[in-house]
């Protein structure tokens, strides 16, 4: 399964923007009067959420409840993300401004992981472990040797949502 960095904009109108743990874009949705529901369906099509992002310094409960069930780590900015910032932050690869804001929040908890990814990836492929889990498992606060060590703390992260 596919580990994601999920941005939420919730509200009447709600996006959600996923990205693979390489920055790319693995899914941008946008949805009318959904609830949590609509979220998490989507999720699980599209993957395992690692991180759940908003663009608010102050998150949504909707956002802090998927962070909850996906059992993944709540990344909010220090401050609320400027409108110049997100369009910076998203190149326009979106469809309405919804998507824009999620496209954001997700870019943003990218960015801050983005070193430690790569380092992830280096070492990871270096030592012949499986790249993707090491990542997921960095982001989750395992140092990387952790990661490609620790077979049981493997199997344990990657049962990803609680039931």
């Amino acid at each position: 399964m596919k580990h994601l960095i999920v941005g939420i904009d919730p509200g009447k109108t709600a996006a959600i923007a996923c990205l693979d743990l390489d920055g790319n874009v693995a899914k941008l949705a946008t949805g009318r009067f959904v609830g949590l529901e609509w979220f998490v369906d989507t999720l699980k099509e599209t993957g395992l959420p690692v991180v759940v992002a908003c663009d608010k310094r102050r998150p949504d409960s909707l956002v802090e409840k998927l962070a909850a069930i996906f059992d993944a780590v709540l990344f909010v900015p220090q401050t609320d993300i400027s409108v110049m910032k997100k369009k910076d932050l998203t190149a326009h690869r979106f469809a309405n401004p919804h998507e824009r804001d999620a496209l954001a929040a997700a870019a943003t908890a990218y960015n801050a992981y983005a070193g430690k990814l790569r380092q992830a990836e280096r070492i990871g492929r270096e030592k012949g472990a499986e790249v993707e889990m090491v990542k997921a498992m960095v982001i989750k606060k395992y140092s990387v040797h952790e990661a490609i060590s620790s077979r049981s703390a493997g199997r344990r992260f990657v049962r990803g949502m609680r039931g």
